[in-house]
């Protein structure tokens, strides 16, 4: 496929937001799939726009476009994908991963909207963890814990973006993440390319070395809705997961270091179930880590999403030894679309692969170190069918 670099401005396609896995909000407005009638295709390759400044840093926003005409769009500021353009069952396309139509949305700080989080995504318990005998003190934003990487994370800087000159339309994102930011110890080289197949596959991969021994979590927090509309819920989509355990946390979300099996429980997706068919028995509804069955490095189906209304199904693959299942409890319809419509709870849902959350506290869980001299690598890959 031939690569396609522009730099004059691009139509921005329509993108819808949601909360993320915390109980921020944010009052900001955001464009969703349902607002738009109809969207304008761009050649298939990969474009650039201009997309404002910040921190005296430009950002700027690319546009992925594969020969159907399915496109991904992705911003350097917090390597951040804004949208997921694909088509239903009935010939329509729309957004199914909701963001901002505009930088201000991001600048407002909204808890992170199709971000790439780090240094540790997900939580560690009192912003605190000890490594070769010394403690660290991490910055703490949810409540008395540290959520996502701190107070700045990966999901609120400039990346350095480069097109990659390769057979599909991909990007990759550079960051520097330099000793003690947010707390954590030495200098992080990060590296994250995502790549969009023509089989309508994006593959983000995840690349890191250090040059002391220090955590790292990184993953995306995408929010879905297989609808493209705002409007409806995620409840009656269908979910399937191959774990055959899961992480209890105790009331801030911290795993309290038992790997439960899920049999029984509210928490069995070993077969297809809907969101909305027991989530009244899980207190505050979902937000866990499952215990996946693949062998960690191994790049496999691990999780299957399903919407009958539009006949899309979401496969998700990954190296990742976890996935957290977040099914969009604090939305509060504070957020609304850009055409006024609130977005309320269960409006879309994550699936998160990582390594399990508070890891560096827990001796029994998949190690999240790396040191200097090793390779950080994980890969994950989401897959858009549709189904008529």
């Amino acid at each position: 496929m031939k690569k396609i670099v522009v730099n004059s401005a691009l139509g921005i396609l329509m993108a819808g937001v949601f909360t993320s896995c915390g109980n921020n909000s944010s009052n900001s407005e955001s464009n969703n799939a349902s607002d738009s009638s109809s969207t304008k295709v761009s050649k298939a390759g990969i474009q650039q726009s201009d997309w404002g400044e910040t921190d005296g840093k430009k950002v700027f926003l690319y546009t992925l476009t594969n020969e159907k005409g399915v496109q991904v769009k992705i911003t350097n500021y917090g390597g951040t994908i804004t949208s997921f353009v694909t088509p239903a069952k009935s010939g329509a396309s729309s957004n199914i991963m909701l963001g901002f139509e505009e930088l201000s949305g991001y600048l407002a700080k909204p808890p992170y909207f199709g971000a790439t989080v780090g240094r540790y995504g997900n939580r560690i318990a009192n912003g605190k963890f000890t490594l070769d005998g010394k403690v660290y003190t991490l910055a703490t934003n949810n409540g008395k814990n540290a959520l996502h990487g701190g107070l700045k994370g990966f999901d609120k800087v400039v990346w350095d973006a480069a097109p990659i000159d390769s057979a599909t339309p991909a990007l990759t994102l550079n960051y520097l993440s330099k000793d003690g930011e947010e707390g954590y110890p030495g200098n992080l080289k990060v590296m994250v390319r995502f790549s969009l197949s023509e089989d309508d596959e994006l593959t983000i991969d995840y690349e890191a070395d250090t040059d002391k021994a220090t955590p790292v979590n990184l993953t995306n927090h995408s929010y879905w809705n297989l609808t493209g509309d705002a409007k409806n819920t995620i409840l009656d989509h269908s979910l399937k997961i191959d774990a055959d355990r899961y992480t209890p946390v105790d009331t801030t979300l911290i795993p309290t270091g038992e790997l439960k099996p899920v049999k029984g429980t509210p928490f069995d997706f070993t077969a297809p179930h809907t969101v909305g068919e027991r989530i009244s028995s899980v207190p505050g509804g979902y937000d866990h880590n499952w215990v996946l069955n693949h062998q960690m490095g191994s790049m496999d189906l691990v999780a299957t999403l399903s919407d009958p209304s539009s006949g899309r199904k979401l496969e998700v693959y990954t190296t990742e030894p976890g996935i957290q299942f977040y099914s969009g409890n604090f939305l509060d319809g504070t957020i609304k679309t850009s055409s006024g419509t609130p977005i309320q709870k269960h409006a879309a849902m994550c699936l998160e692969t990582q390594h399990f959350p508070d890891s560096p506290n827990r001796p029994n869980f998949p190690s999240t170190i790396l040191k200097p001299g090793e390779k950080y690598h994980t890969t994950t890959k989401y897959k858009v069918i549709l189904e008529k």
